[in-house]
């Protein structure tokens, strides 16, 4: 009996998967099998742009030298309608030093990379008293004034999780502690880390500082400079202030970042196209920028090879019904200007569906939806058809990723396909993000599970819409 129960479930499943494939083509479910096994196209392109162009730093002529690669790359294996849309951005850059010294009472070197949109010191530097904060929080309870002249330290206390919920409570020590320094009167701000390895590879990433009007204002020159210590050198900073006895520990900071002014980005598109045009497409969405300490290999040249590859392999089970659209985003790091600049220039072209790969490349181990209530039949065969990876099934409701800005503006369907995160915040922009960290096992898991989800939404000739409000996106889509 329990071997009939079983051989019934897989019919269940396999059945819609094996109904999309074309007679003369394998079906989706063994293409998906295949996948798992051998892996044709991911590894080749994380493989390709880590080592034909390394970093890619938004607006940058490494990030165009990218563009191009991934443009040759996707008309190289048959993708339709591939192109560069351009778009203009204030373009920071982090200058050659990056220097932090304690200079008494335990005079030491310490190992610090400026954070994104912070302005310079200048080549001479900054030497002020330190002053410690526990967590944000503590910051933000001194009173304005209370910091003038000194540099503030920011501390945190992230740990690894399986689903990197830590990051959007580390975060605001790099999103937003700069900001809160400088409004107290601090000339520098310093932090910890947001991450959670533990060598001395300080993670970069952008902060914020806000206009009179209090608009953002990344990516471009600053009040104040801002950098990050590597978790080690925290810690020892940490000990210092332990043992100091009232003395001040004072710091000599030098970061001489650089604003470009307006340079050119651009978002990367190709398309598997469809065979009925009238069925909104289905969004595959990545970021194609990294910042310039490392090649970016999981941050985020895995997920652009997961995605380009699910396209493909679908193809192998016959041509879709939905046009499946690859957007390789450009600036993300430094302020998702690419997926701010797709919504706008795309707005009025419906979309049926968007997913994005933007986690690493460890495996997959949860799908959620944001049509598990108004598509339960949709959400429901999915689930069954990913439960073979090991994928279990959510009552979460996806936001999408950071660059489906488009599919947020337009109320659309999303789906997330959570990636085990707990090695992630060890590499998060980080010298370490390097290709030899991708487990090619894990990666392998990743494109079966995309292949599976991507061939049935581009093969669902009715209406994949939630029918209802859409979520805010996650604070944790701040770079």
């Amino acid at each position: 009996m329990k071997k009939a129960l079983l051989a019934t479930a897989a019919l269940i499943i396999a059945a819609p998967l094996a109904a999309e494939a074309h007679s003369d083509a394998p079906s989706l479910q063994d293409v998906a099998s295949q996948a798992l096994e051998s892996d044709t196209y991911a590894w080749d392109f994380v493989e390709g742009v880590t080592t034909e162009v390394g970093p890619r730093q938004a607006g940058t002529e490494a990030e165009a030298r990218g563009r191009k690669w991934a443009m040759e790359w996707l008309n190289a294996h048959g993708f339709a309608n591939v192109a560069d849309e351009p778009f203009e951005m204030e373009t920071w850059i982090p200058g050659e030093i990056h220097r932090a010294e304690i200079i008494s009472p335990f005079p030491q070197p310490l190992v610090i990379q400026p954070l994104g949109g912070s302005a310079s010191t200048g080549p001479d530097g900054i030497t002020a008293e330190v002053v410690m904060f526990e967590s944000v929080a503590a910051l933000q309870a001194a009173p304005e004034g209370s910091l003038t002249g000194k540099i503030a330290y920011i501390s945190h206390s992230m740990t690894p999780t399986q689903d990197g919920s830590q990051y959007g409570f580390a975060g605001p020590a790099r999103w937003v502690g700069a900001e809160l320094a400088k409004q107290r009167g601090a000339v520098a701000t310093v932090i910890k880390s947001v991450g959670t390895d533990y060598h001395r590879n300080p993670h970069t990433g952008g902060t914020t500082f806000r206009n009179a009007d209090g608009s953002s204002d990344v990516g471009r020159p600053v009040p104040t400079p801002a950098g990050a210590l590597s978790l080690p050198d925290a810690a020892n900073l940490e000990r210092m202030f332990e043992r100091a006895d009232g003395r001040p520990i004072m710091m000599k900071l030098t970061l001489t970042p650089e604003n470009l002014g307006t340079t050119l980005s651009g978002n990367v598109v190709g398309e598997i196209v469809g065979s009925n045009p009238s069925l909104p497409p289905v969004l595959i969405a990545c970021h194609l920028d990294s910042w310039w300490n490392a090649p970016g290999a999981f941050d985020d040249g895995a997920g652009c090879g997961i995605v380009a590859a699910a396209a493909l392999n679908v193809q192998k089970a016959g041509q879709p019904l939905r046009t499946i659209r690859v957007l390789m985003a450009g600036a993300e790091e430094v302020g998702l200007f690419g997926s701010t600049a797709y919504s706008k220039a795309h707005i009025h072209e419906k979309i049926g569906v968007g997913l994005e790969s933007d986690f690493g490349a460890d495996r997959i181990w949860r799908f959620e939806s944001n049509f598990r209530e108004s598509n339960p039949a949709l959400h429901t065969r999915i689930a069954g058809a990913v439960a073979r990876f090991g994928v279990a099934n959510s009552t979460s409701v996806a936001n999408g990723g950071a660059d489906l800005n488009i599919v947020r503006d337009q109320g659309g369907a999303l789906i997330d396909l959570q990636q085990d995160g707990t090695r992630y915040f060890d590499l998060h922009h980080t010298p370490d993000d390097t290709l030899d960290k991708i487990d090619p096992v894990q990666l392998r898991q990743n494109v079966a599970v995309w292949t599976t989800v991507v061939g049935i939404l581009a093969n669902e000739s009715t209406s994949i819409q939630t029918g209802g409000p859409i979520p805010s996106a996650p604070a944790i889509m701040d770079k």
